[in-house]
């Protein structure tokens, strides 16, 4: 078997698996453990798997959702940049309620095996979190987006309205003087739900996002207590966001990121 059949097989096991140990891997694949360690520092480098104690953790996206997976490749590396920075805020114990946004699901990748509890409304999130060690996850519950992967409606808001956490984080599609937006009206109505429920609200865009609008207004600038972007933030961007009494975190991107961004 080459190395590239493996390591297709070894992925599907994964992601069957949700988590799996290195024996168990080993031994469906007819190979040494050494061999699969190997190809596991290539899957980790996709972001496709996560060595944690005592095995692997898939952290690839659902197959289920597509539209997600399109939505994820975009901005990749400035998405991955903020996700580390804003992983720092979090401390371990925190309760933190996580959207259904792209640029969250990096964040999760970076806090699965940490203790916390973790609230949700989106099924790639929660996978990320099913099989891994640490964490108290909580699914909310409600319709599901089919494109997106996420709940959404008065029964999500409800179980939300009885939820209390000490940070949420959000993703938006667009952001301008007005404040943020996203795309989806339910969505809007339920993110609006989860900011109730925190006793902080953190968003995190990429600075391709600021200067846009999209469908729907989620709230103001000055409604959330932190914004984490991306370093290539324009300056009249940070003065306004701090104007507002809004914290700016800039997350730097590494030499490999700045250089697949182009700059």
């Amino acid at each position: 078997m080459i190395a590239e059949e493996r390591r297709a097989r070894l992925l599907e096991l994964i992601r069957l698996k949700g988590f799996a140990s290195l024996p168990e891997l080993a031994e469906a694949l007819g190979v040494s453990e050494s061999t699969v360690r190997r190809d596991l520092d290539a899957l980790e480098e996709t972001g496709a798997a996560r060595r944690t104690h005592g095995g692997v953790l898939y952290s690839g996206p659902s197959p289920k959702v597509p539209h997600f997976e399109a939505r994820q490749s975009m901005n990749w590396e400035k998405k991955r940049a903020i996700a580390r920075r804003a992983a720092q805020l979090i401390e371990d114990g925190d309760t933190v309620l996580l959207d259904g946004g792209t640029t969250t699901y990096e964040l999760a990748r970076e806090l699965s095996g940490r203790p916390l509890q973790v609230v949700t409304n989106s099924l790639p999130v929660a996978n990320l979190f099913m099989a891994g060690d640490g964490v108290d996850l909580v699914f909310v519950g409600g319709y599901v987006h089919g494109r997106t992967g996420v709940t959404l409606g008065p029964y999500a808001n409800d179980m939300l309205s009885r939820l209390n956490v000490r940070r949420a984080v959000l993703s938006v599609a667009g952001v301008n003087v007005q404040g943020f937006y996203n795309s989806n009206l339910l969505l809007v109505e339920t993110e609006r739900a989860m900011m109730r429920a925190a006793d902080q609200v953190m968003v995190v865009a990429d600075s391709t996002k600021f200067g846009r609008s999209s469908l729907a207004l989620l709230c103001g600038l000055g409604d959330v207590h932190c914004v984490v972007a991306d370093e290539q933030l324009d300056e009249a961007w940070r003065k306004r966001l701090e104007s507002h009494g809004v914290q700016l975190v800039l997350a730097e991107l590494s030499r490999e990121e700045a250089l697949a961004e182009g700059h």
